[in-house]
């Protein structure tokens, strides 16, 4: 019986961070290497990072990209959100990146090879900080939102949106979503997930 990988510790996880060039995220322990994204992928993410740019230019909230490392203390973990939006006083780790502790909003871009796992364990770590008071997935192959909300109760309350604005009351926010997937004609879809023969 083949025994288990060791777990790396979070001293190791990040010290193979700063000297890397490939970016990696960390489940308590776990490491796993993040894909290169495609161009319709991108192009969404693009479009919705600069569409949040200018809607909270004048207030209080940062829009940051893939490359801000958030940290989920109460799991453990460190992500990469395709988006992160933090407002009021941001408090980051003095780790080298330092990485965001108490976002708003976090964003995940589906594709069909990192659907199951967006929209599984990472949204389960998403929803476990309590600063995070909305998550937005948008799908790149398709024209498709879904926001998951926390209510004051603490319950979550989904919205599947396929046309029209996006919602983000906790930015105060509307965003097109028609402008999120301006420019994706002609762009190569997502590729497929590979399944088992």
């Amino acid at each position: 019986m083949g025994q288990a990988a060791p777990k790396t510790s979070v001293p190791d996880y990040l010290a193979a961070e700063r000297e890397g060039d490939t970016k990696h995220e960390y489940f308590d322990g776990v490491v796993v290497a993040m894909a290169g994204a495609s161009p319709r992928h991108n192009q969404v993410t693009s479009n919705l990072m600069r569409q949040l740019s200018e809607l909270l230019d004048a207030g209080p909230c940062r829009v940051f990209g893939s490359d801000q490392r958030v940290h989920v203390e109460t799991t453990r973990s460190y992500v990469y959100p395709d988006v992160s939006v933090g407002c009021g006083q941001l408090d980051f780790t003095d780790e080298r990146p330092a990485s965001l502790r108490n976002p708003t909003v976090l964003v995940e871009v589906l594709s069909p090879t990192t659907e199951d796992h967006d929209r599984g364990a990472k949204l389960a770590h998403y929803r476990r900080m309590a600063s995070v008071r909305e998550v937005l997935l948008l799908q790149s192959n398709e024209v498709r939102a879904e926001v998951y909300r926390r209510q004051s109760d603490g319950t979550w309350l989904i919205v599947d949106i396929l046309a029209g604005d996006v919602a983000l009351e906790s930015l105060d926010v509307r965003l097109a979503l028609a402008a999120c997937y301006a420019k994706t004609d002609g762009l190569p879809p997502d590729p497929a997930r590979q399944t088992d023969p």
